[in-house]
């Protein structure tokens, strides 16, 4: 299987210099291949990613010598990275591509071919760069087949994409659970645990809020400008760990504690639009929490019912089966009339999800262990063969 295994680097200033020429190399092979694309198919060409590298290769050395100051895979990745973005687009997977921007995420990639790159301990050997210090040793034994830069802040990160079998399934000790995801707490179990989340996003919101003023009042391009930048990207870069850490822990523990797990398909664009509630649902992170899951069942033996969007969780009497005509979100406690069974509107709501995840009556995914999802995705050989096999490698 295929898992991407993502360390913080601790370059130095010539190392930090060729990261951020390897990006704008990156950035510029992506926008030329995707002004040639463009121009290409408006004149009745169809082009491909696999024949504008082999152009890119055939006038480089001419008209953009600079990009032999990095690695060759930095240009050569991208414009498959491009490739990928149309084809998303063509299978309506995706928005259509747009040029790149020096504000947008910075990073380039590298294919290990013939042992481009290798990892020693806690630190790694790149093209060109040589040895970069890594805070800490690759976790998973096996062979390195792609690498990705990028810097997040003033932060330089390495995403090695590692064939290995160290991750096996465990044995779980409960048979099923119903997660609620809401508001007022992140996760609610239909065991009764009921999971606070982080909130990280409202816990620094005054902290942002000054630093987006402070950048607001400087000249833009200025010394002080560029500080004021990277100190509210620092602050946002903190409050997206925070939530990434909380989200994991909980996802890993869930599906390594119950066999089957129960979640409902929520609306996050939906429930977004309600300007009072769109701040709290956003700083939950719902979309990245079923992810997360969906891809650690696969991996840990574990199953995901996903319950339908419009099953009514929470009007629904988890003892008696009697569905509510109405009850307002105000209404933090459920109340049965017929049964009068009384119980948290959340707790009550998880209850009937894990109901359904024990019949499995809806959707469900991961029922067998089929590894991580995501393909190698190596610079082919020779462009006879890249021409052949451009949409089954390049996805």
């Amino acid at each position: 299987m295929l898992l991407a295994h993502k360390i913080a680097l601790d370059p130095n200033n010539a190392q930090r210099k060729y990261f951020a020429q390897a990006s704008g190399v990156a950035r510029f092979a992506y926008n030329w291949a995707l002004a040639e694309w463009q121009a290409q198919y408006k004149a009745g060409g169809k082009p491909s990613d696999a024949a504008l590298r082999k152009q890119l290769n055939a006038v480089k050395r001419e008209q953009f010598p600079w990009m032999f100051d990095v690695t060759k895979c930095a240009a050569q990745e991208a414009i498959i990275d491009l490739g990928a973005a149309f084809r998303a687009f063509f299978e309506k997977r995706g928005k259509y591509p747009r040029f790149k921007r020096k504000d947008d995420r910075v990073g380039f990639c590298a294919a290990n071919e013939a042992g481009t790159f290798r990892a020693d301990g806690k630190r790694i050997k790149l093209p060109v760069v040589g040895w970069v210090r890594m805070r800490e040793a690759v976790r998973f034994s096996g062979p390195l087949k792609r690498a990705t830069a990028s810097r997040e802040a003033d932060r330089w990160f390495i995403s090695l994409l590692v064939e290995t079998d160290d991750v096996k399934p465990v044995v779980q000790p409960h048979a099923e659970v119903g997660v609620d995801l809401g508001v007022k707490t992140l996760a609610t179990l239909s065991t009764g645990e009921s999971i606070e989340g982080p909130k990280s996003h409202k816990t620094a919101l005054k902290r942002l809020r000054r630093a987006n003023k402070a950048l607001s009042r400087k000249r833009r391009g200025s010394a002080n400008f560029r500080e004021a930048k990277r100190r509210l990207a620092q602050l946002h870069a903190r409050v997206a760990n925070v939530r990434k850490d909380a989200t994991h822990k909980l996802t890993t523990r869930i599906v390594k504690t119950y066999r089957v797990v129960g979640i409902e398909d929520i609306n996050v664009r939906g429930m977004a639009a309600n300007r009072k509630l769109a701040r709290s649902i956003m700083d939950g992170g719902f979309f990245e929490f079923r992810r997360q899951l969906e891809y650690k069942a696969k991996l840990y033996g574990s199953r995901i019912v996903v319950v339908d969007r419009w099953f009514p969780s929470s009007k629904t009497c988890s003892c008696c089966g009697v569905v509510k005509a109405t009850l307002s979100l105000s209404q933090r406690t459920f109340a049965c009339d017929d049964c009068e069974f009384e119980a948290d509107r959340d707790h009550n709501a998880a209850l009937n999800i894990a109901k359904v995840a024990a019949s499995s009556a809806a959707t469900a995914c991961g029922e067998e262990r089929a590894g991580a999802a995501r393909k190698s995705r190596v610079k082919r050989s020779s462009v006879k063969q890249e021409e052949n096999t451009a949409l089954e490698n390049a996805a």
